[in-house]
């Protein structure tokens, strides 16, 4: 993404025409007034009386009422049985419409936008029109159940906007006629959008309207408010009803606008906002990881409240309510999992690597039991306090003042060893306690011992001595003491909920309640009068958590209208006039950020331009999708695959230790590490337990990616990395950045190292060197290939006992071929091959027959171990068998590019060494018989037998360890190294794969020649074929290459080779060690699961004109992590809703997604859940355990 003016377009001209098209759709309901193409003047008359139909018949029943005829519930009976008639006349009329048009294929236009609006209408009730006017329903289900419910609505409204009802209400009949006029309206905007047109809503929370949910969106707040009139109707002597009955009437002429601005929630989205907010507030519970636990949850815990309130003993109930809030506070899923897979261990079978190891489930036993001791210990301290307080009257006073005086002390203390763990304090202030200058982990891990000894501390007093603590607190109120109310039982079961749930939040609610019960004594106040504790630490919890939204969203705003001003790349031509009315309008600003804070929806900045909006409430995920369930996977997200399970670990220490603040469900870190971004959210959040999600952005950085990946860095370093010398108490340059860093993770993960390799690769004499390095490594792999096949006794004795010296032999490799190692099986396209020719002009190469078939035959005689001169004794040792070999397939070369050569004299010239073993053994090293097969001319093969080290091949061959006897072993060797049949084996397969990496001339590779060949596209050559046919040796051959390329790079940087000794060691390192190889093929990818220790890779800059190496490194490394602005996260992602399902702006270089240093509005963007974000990887929930 290219860096752009600031002033480019909020929406390109197509989308600023369609957005104009749609917004009137929207406010109206469904009619489509201004369209694209001129349409009759039919088509809007249609729609106008649609419309209003719901007005007209719900009018007939008002007149009626009004003339006194009909009562008030005729009246509405009338109205809803004409709109049910009207609404089943309308659907069926689209249900004709669609079965009797048929399907006209138009030809294709240039301008496909303008024919997505092209309608030809050919009558006022033709099909056409109709079916522009009324699209219908998917499910026919729906077409009865949104016609019923089209009726009921239309009653009910009639019900509602009764003149005379209106006027009983007020005591006036001045408002009347507005509120009924404009009230219709409503009502019909409803209607239009159940029946007959449903427009597109700006509160959309779900890509794509599956099951017909957005037409009930409206009708829904229409019951609600219709419900609140009922109320009133039928419940007498409520003051509150009624004056909440007026406030809402007046409130429902301006629906339409709340519709329009997207500020209330579709019913999906307001369905799950609900239960989060009940379950967390009302219930003490907290936001889950799935919509289902979320549902489960709800109902279990509401369950728990109601129960509570219907036992009829005190003691029993707060036993009750002790008990399930300890255990509903916990992760039941895992402990669950555990007990069912333990039952079921003996029927697993295969499926056993889905368990726990052993260590962890013996862990899971221990975390169960720990569990039981507390949950015994705590339901017997609150019974014995409970007693206590019934008995004793002092109880009642005085020891509830001396623990909440304990809860105040345990807080401040909480709160300081928290503080500290982290790197800022407040997010202003830098720890004089943090570590400085960080830059290693050997050195951050001796410095952090003491935090981390003060960790521990603080975690024992949160996890088990505030509990236990506030548990005596509630236990020795006096509510509890008699018989249960509603508001006791509903603020009691969430305060032992709480207890457990989220104790640093339960610590500071109950604190302040102690300390104002302290400090306000008085019984006359309603707060010590009218509320119990419980129902005071639920409204304190509202409090709380509503004014830290509240500063963040203050924070947020301000960030984002100062900023308009002061980054110049941020400046529009309409800034200074936007910064006017913020400033002119502020106490409206501030009415809009107090709006959103009281919803607990995110404060909306449309564009991210400081023009601000109530987003429509929604989950604290933002997102409809599950999670971990979506992400554009491309070749980098293996490193994130890799580096979460010590992630994870490392997170569990730090938020354990309090190093990364409070903990609280919504909230969201960022962690950076060379350019691996990674977004962390939390989901959950329990006793010793807290789900997470982690998301890793793109590798692959654009300019706008790179801009605030570099401001992240100066965040982090400016906070990490300093010097001894730094004040101590210095400030946060970076105070007004979204991003406050907290600390620092040890993490085991790859660093990722890019060198320039030009002067070595281009060298003159490390290429000379590169060729007689390459044939040494062709043979050390070789010989270790065939080392590590399995052993032959059987077969040695075997021969032993037949004769002295035995023939040329089948190796066992090819009587039972040998399982592949992963390195050698990655894929090859042979089609890369014609990079290095312009013509196949050879198209009738000989090929090497294999199997019975030949023209000449020769057979071994039986009962006799002689061979036939000229022939291969081809008998199995593991099979008594005789094998027939044809002479062709023995003597037949390929001859490409090589001068014609008559017929009959083509087998002199090939080179073949057919001669026996001078060892008995030697079969056990060698090479495949498919391999031995000939494709060099003698000549050729004799000059480039020149090159071949003997003296490297007998050191190999005498430092091999394949046999089971050491005490043979090296006699064994001795032999095999002295064997020149087996020599000359390893001579001419060697030296032929060294041709076909290199040829026979004297003058040293190119560069680009080393970088094709590493890259697996081999030049051409007359044993091209012969080898290409063998994907096993191919992928030996290009290992070898790869090896001797790595080799050359560290000789020219670490030194010279001394000895064979120290060039076989480095070739061992590279095989146990190193992954060489290129990052497309899968290999990469498995090494980097695997954890090899390093990975090595070569490529070309082409814009620099370099050869580059890429390095990667296993190792324990720091990872900088710091906390986001959640509200300023929230607030993005709900105008990229809007942005996106709304306004259709998917431009790619649109304003709001580019670079913002202080908002990292780009990266924000990234980290949505597709298909609105692109994070290349987002795990599944991962539960990580707080002790």
């Amino acid at each position: 993404m290219r860096r752009m003016s600031p002033d480019v377009p909020l929406l390109n001209d197509y989308k600023q025409d369609f957005f104009l098209k749609r917004f009137p759709q929207t406010v109206l309901g469904g009619p489509r007034l201004k369209l694209g193409f001129c349409a009759p003047p039919y088509v809007y008359v249609n729609q106008i009386i649609l419309f209003l139909m719901p007005w007209v018949l719900g009018g007939i029943g008002t007149l009626l009422y009004q003339l006194g005829i009909l009562k008030d519930y005729y009246t509405a009976s009338l109205s809803g049985g004409l709109m049910l008639f009207t609404a089943f006349i309308i659907q069926f009329t689209s249900l004709y419409a669609q079965k009797k048009s048929a399907t006209v294929q138009r030809m294709l236009t240039t301008d496909i936008l303008a024919e997505e609006d092209e309608h030809e209408f050919t009558s006022c009730a033709g099909a056409e029109t109709v079916k522009f006017l009324i699209p219908g329903k998917k499910y026919i289900a729906n077409i009865v159940f949104h016609s019923v419910l089209a009726g009921i609505v239309c009653a009910l409204g009639t019900w509602y906007l009764l003149p005379n009802r209106i006027t009983l209400l007020y005591g006036s009949i001045g408002g009347t006629a507005p509120l009924f006029v404009f009230g219709w309206i409503t009502l019909c905007i409803g209607e239009y959008s159940l029946i007959v047109n449903t427009a597109t809503e700006t509160a959309t929370f779900q890509p794509q309207d599956t099951y017909e949910i957005t037409p009930l969106m409206r009708p829904i707040y229409i019951f609600f408010f219709v419900s609140v009139d009922l109320a009133h109707r039928f419940v007498v002597n409520m003051p509150v009803l009624e004056q909440m009955n007026q406030i809402l009437h007046i409130l429902f002429i301006f629906l339409p606008f709340l519709w329009a601005l997207g500020t209330l929630p579709p019913p999906d989205a307001l369905f799950l906002w609900a239960m989060e907010q009940i379950l967390e507030f009302g219930l003490g519970g907290s936001c889950m990881s799935t919509h289902l636990r979320l549902l489960v949850m709800f109902i279990i815990s509401a369950g728990t409240a109601i129960i509570s309130y219907y036992i009829p003993s005190t003691i029993g109930g707060v036993l009750f309510m002790t008990g399930f809030g300890l255990l509903l506070s916990l992760n039941l899923s895992d402990m669950s999992f555990v007990f069912k897979h333990s039952m079921m261990k003996n029927k697993v079978g295969n499926k056993s690597e889905a368990l726990p190891s052993g260590s962890e489930k013996l862990f899971m036993w221990k975390e169960c039991v720990l569990y039981i001791i507390v949950l015994v210990l705590a339901l017997l301290e609150t019974s014995l306090l409970h007693q206590f307080a019934g008995f004793s009257q002092i109880s009642k006073s005085s020891s509830q003042d001396i623990v909440g005086y304990i809860l105040m002390m345990l807080l401040i203390i909480v709160w300081i060893l928290k503080e500290i763990q982290s790197i800022y304090i407040f997010g202003i202030f830098r720890n004089p306690f943090y570590p400085k200058d960080v830059q290693t982990v050997t050195v951050f891990l001796e410095k952090q011992t003491k935090l981390l000894k003060i960790g521990v501390v603080r975690r024992i007093l949160l996890t088990l001595v505030s509990p236990f603590a506030m548990i005596a607190f509630l236990s020795l109120d006096s509510s509890l003491q008699e018989l249960h109310s509603f508001s006791v039982s509903i603020g009691f079961t969430r305060a032992f909920r709480m207890v457990w749930q989220n104790t640093e939040n339960a610590l500071l609610e109950t604190a302040i309640v102690s300390a104002v019960h302290l400090l306000i004594s008085s019984s006359d106040l309603w707060w010590n009068r009218s509320l119990n504790t419980g129902v005071k630490l639920l409204l304190v919890g509202v409090m709380r958590d509503r004014l830290i939204q509240f500063v963040s969203k203050l924070q947020f705003a301000t960030t984002v209208l100062v900023t308009s001003w002061t980054e110049k790349k941020q400046r529009r031509k309409t800034t200074t006039i936007l910064c006017i009315l913020n400033i002119i309008f502020s106490p409206f600003v501030m009415v809009i950020i107090v709006i959103s804070t009281l919803l607990s929806s995110p404060l909306l900045p449309l564009f991210t331009l400081p023009v601000f909006l109530v987003g429509f409430p929604r989950p604290i995920q933002v997102w409809p999708g599950a999670v971990g369930t979506t992400a554009c996977v491309c070749a980098d997200t293996v490193y994130y695959f890799q580096m979460v399970p010590s992630l994870t670990a490392a997170l569990q220490t730090a938020m354990a230790s309090g190093s990364l603040g409070l903990l609280l469900p919504g909230s969201h870190y960022l962690g950076r590490f060379q350019d691996r971004l990674i977004w962390i959210m939390i989901l959950e959040r329990g006793y010793t337990y807290c789900c997470i999600n982690i998301k890793g952005l793109e590798l692959q950085e654009t300019s706008c990616h790179t801009a605030e990946a570099q401001r992240v860095d100066e965040v982090f370093d400016s906070a990490f990395e300093q010097e001894e010398y730094t004040k101590i108490c210095s400030l946060n340059e970076h105070f007004g950045n979204v991003l406050t860093p907290c600390t620092v993770l040890p993490v085991r993960l790859y660093s990722d190292a890019r060198i320039v390799l030009s002067g070595i690769i281009d060298s003159h004499e490390n290429l000379k060197e590169f060729k007689g390095d390459l044939v040494k490594v062709l043979v050390w792999i070789l010989i270790q290939y065939c080392a590590k096949r399995p052993t032959l006794q059987e077969d040695i004795h075997k021969s032993e006992s037949k004769r002295e010296t035995p023939l040329v032999i089948l190796p066992a490799s090819n009587t039972s071929p040998r399982s592949k190692s992963p390195e050698d099986t990655d894929s090859l396209d042979s089609k890369t091959f014609d990079d290095w020719s312009d013509d196949n002009i050879f198209d009738d190469e000989p090929t090497i027959k294999k199997g019975k078939e030949g023209k000449k035959q020769l057979k071994d005689f039986p009962g006799t171990n002689l061979p036939i001169p000229g022939s291969v004794d081809s008998q199995r040792v593991g099979d008594h068998s005789t094998g027939i070999v044809p002479e062709n397939s023995l003597y037949k070369a390929v001859m490409l590019g090589f001068p014609a050569v008559d017929k009959g004299k083509q087998e002199d010239n090939a080179y073949v060494p057919l001669m026996d073993f001078s060892c008995s053994h030697s079969h056990l090293l060698s090479l495949p018989e498919e391999w031995r097969s000939n494709c060099m001319p003698k000549a050729i093969m004799k000059e480039l037998s020149s090159l071949f080290p003997e003296d490297w091949y007998q050191f190999v061959l005498r430092q091999l360890e394949c046999f089971y006897s050491e005490e043979k072993a090296s006699t064994l060797l001795e032999e095999i190294a002295k064997d020149k049949v087996l020599k000359d084996f390893y001579v001419h397969t060697v030296m032929t794969c060294y041709f076909c990496l290199i040829g026979i001339d004297n003058v040293t590779p190119s560069p680009g020649h080393i970088l094709r060949v590493f890259n697996g596209v081999l030049p051409w050559s007359g044993a091209l074929d012969w080898l290409t046919e063998k994907p096993e040796l191919l992928q030996l051959t290009l290992k070898a290459f790869r090896y001797t390329l790595k080799l050359m790079v560290d000789k020219a940087s670490l030194g010279s080779i001394e000895d064979f000794k120290e060039l076989a060691s480095c070739l061992h390192e590279y095989e146990s060690d190193w992954y060489i190889g290129l990052i497309s093929d899968e290999k990469w990818k498995e090494s980097i699961l695997q954890e090899k220790p390093c990975l090595f890779a070569l490529g070309y800059d082409p814009n620099m004109g370099v050869y580059t190496g890429r390095v990667l490194t296993l190792q324990e490394l720091l990872i900088q992590v710091g906390k986001l602005n959640a509200e300023a996260v929230r607030g993005q992602w709900a105008n990229l809703s809007w942005e996106l399902l709304y306004a259709t702006n998917d431009d790619e270089e649109r304003y709001s997604i580019q670079a913002h240093p202080l908002l990292l509005r780009n990266l924000t963007v990234q980290a949505a859940d597709p298909p609105l974000g692109y994070p290349i990887y987002s795990s599944k929930p991962l539960c990580i355990r707080l002790y």
